[in-house]
């Protein structure tokens, strides 16, 4: 990087362009003004969801990362082995049962470590290193611990224009953290990430299993003041 000439600040501008508000989710304008969120998006959204997983269609797109998890809580007990034996009832051939039991394992213990995949494996008859091949090409799955709330913040092209850089450095200040890192009380994990599929809405962050949108670097405090 070249010197800054004089009379010009020691650090360079932000590249990041000004934040532009965007009219929000289908509740916040129009005649749906008056609309809640759980209007709009139903209960089942923003409710608790059971943990046998609900109508088997919905199987396998379960919340798999949520507040409450403990990496040495046993998979497949409880509502979970009915959750399982649901799974197993929609995919016969278990290799296809493979990212559903992912889901629920990193639901329950909040990563997959390799004793977890190895749980995965032998319990659908599948080989350790193929679970493992699995689990390490789909960048939803954490493959180490994170916070009580994994915040992730995207940064691809629709979300960028709008300032998603700028709310993803404000998380960053406000969390005390960097990038990838939990904070000390193991409340925070922050990650930038490629595109959360909600491009008519950005910013989008997702925190936990639960969809932001609209955020603007100023609302960063709100929200975090809300999880906690």
């Amino acid at each position: 990087m070249s010197a800054p000439k004089a009379g010009q600040p020691d650090s360079p501008p932000s590249s990041w362009p000004e934040a532009k508000q965007n009219p929000g989710w289908a509740g916040d304008t129009g005649e749906f003004a008056q609309l809640s969120e759980a209007d709009v998006r139903g209960n089942a959204y923003v409710g608790v969801r059971p943990k046998d997983g609900g109508l088997p269609v919905v199987a396998g797109s379960m919340p798999y990362q949520i507040a409450e998890k403990d990496p040495e809580a046993p998979i497949f007990v409880g509502p979970y082995e009915e959750r399982l034996q649901k799974i197993l009832g929609e995919y016969p051939d278990r290799q296809n049962a493979l990212l559903p039991a992912l889901h629920m394992a990193h639901e329950i213990r909040g990563y997959l470590s390799p004793a977890t995949m190895d749980e995965v494996a032998e319990r659908l008859e599948l080989a350790p290193a193929y679970v493992r091949g699995v689990a390490s090409f789909y960048t939803m799955y954490n493959l180490g611990p994170v916070g009580k709330y994994l915040i992730q913040v995207c940064t691809n092209i629709s979300c960028n224009l709008c300032g998603g850089d700028a709310v993803f450095e404000a998380f960053l200040k406000h969390t005390g953290t960097e990038a990838g890192e939990t904070s000390a009380n193991g409340l925070w994990t922050v990650m930038e990430v490629e595109c959360l599929g909600a491009c008519g809405f950005p910013t989008a962050v997702q925190v936990n299993e639960r969809y932001l949108e609209n955020v603007r670097p100023e609302n960063v405090p709100d929200i975090l003041a809300m999880l906690t």
